[in-house]
């Protein structure tokens, strides 16, 4: 099968250090999430400087420098689906990244997790087709290898609770038929989204780190599509505080780090 022919080369015929340069003094810690308004609004915290841009067909995604107490971070938006989500980030490790902690909205397959919940994967379900040329074919792969404990100790002092489980990550949202969520659901699958295994093969391949966490949005636990918090405007004050979370976690890794 072509899914199986992984080639653990390194270098390609393109590589991302032929399209952009590094980026002096790049923050050892990054930040990113998908939605575009959760972005702005975040955004609005800061006073950014831009340090960078990642160039595509689609337009110009620049990269801010912003100072969360005290300590710079890189922050940037990422876009829905894997082959532009992981494009940009090769690009962006080329310019320096060691270090991204990514959040972004999820389906729920589980009725009980509440709207906005916070979701920690601990795996995910490879139903897609980008992480199988950063890692050997399998049917799942670990996630968030590092800094879950860190994380949760940023959820307990918050007082926010979250859930653990497999993600289930997809790259055709309209394709989650009935018959494939009870599939993924007996698999342990308590949410579905579509970037999260690529990711980690990605990180996994460069040797970065990589962190990502969710908060739940539409239901397909149910007879009917719930949308729920879906739409980007939809709560958004509590999502812009879970995007924080993602920096208390910055936090805590360069505090580690020190340490070390």
């Amino acid at each position: 099968m072509i899914l199986e022919e992984f080639d653990p080369t390194p270098t390609a015929v393109i590589n991302p250090d032929m399209i952009v340069q590094p980026i002096p003094d790049f923050p050892d810690v990054t930040v990113s999430c998908f939605s575009e308004k959760l972005f702005a609004n975040v955004l609005r915290f800061f006073e950014p400087v831009q340090i960078g841009t990642v160039h595509s067909a689609v337009g110009l995604n620049p990269i801010y420098a912003v100072t969360y107490k005290g300590e710079r971070f890189a922050f940037y938006q990422s876009y829905v689906g894997e082959p532009k989500c992981i494009n940009d980030y090769e690009d962006i490790i080329a310019m320096g990244s060691r270090t991204l902690i990514l959040l972004g909205n999820c389906g729920v397959l589980d009725s009980a997790i509440q709207d906005c919940g916070i979701i920690i994967p601990t795996k995910a379900i490879r139903d897609e087709g980008c992480s199988y040329h950063y890692a050997p074919a399998s049917d799942m792969i670990d996630v968030n290898i590092r800094y879950t404990d860190l994380f949760k100790e940023v959820l307990r002092e918050a007082g926010y609770p979250f859930v653990e489980g497999i993600t289930w990550t997809t790259d055709a949202c309209y394709r989650e038929t009935r018959e494939k969520v009870q599939r993924r659901r007996n698999q342990g699958a308590v949410c579905v989204e579509m970037e999260c295994a690529g990711m980690q093969a990605l990180c996994n391949f460069r040797g970065t780190d990589f962190f990502q966490f969710f908060y739940a949005g539409d239901n397909l636990d149910h007879s009917d599509w719930q949308p729920r918090s879906l739409s980007g405007d939809v709560c958004l004050d509590d999502k812009s505080k879970i995007a924080l979370l993602a920096f208390e976690l910055g936090l805590k890794i360069k505090e580690q780090r020190r340490k070390q």
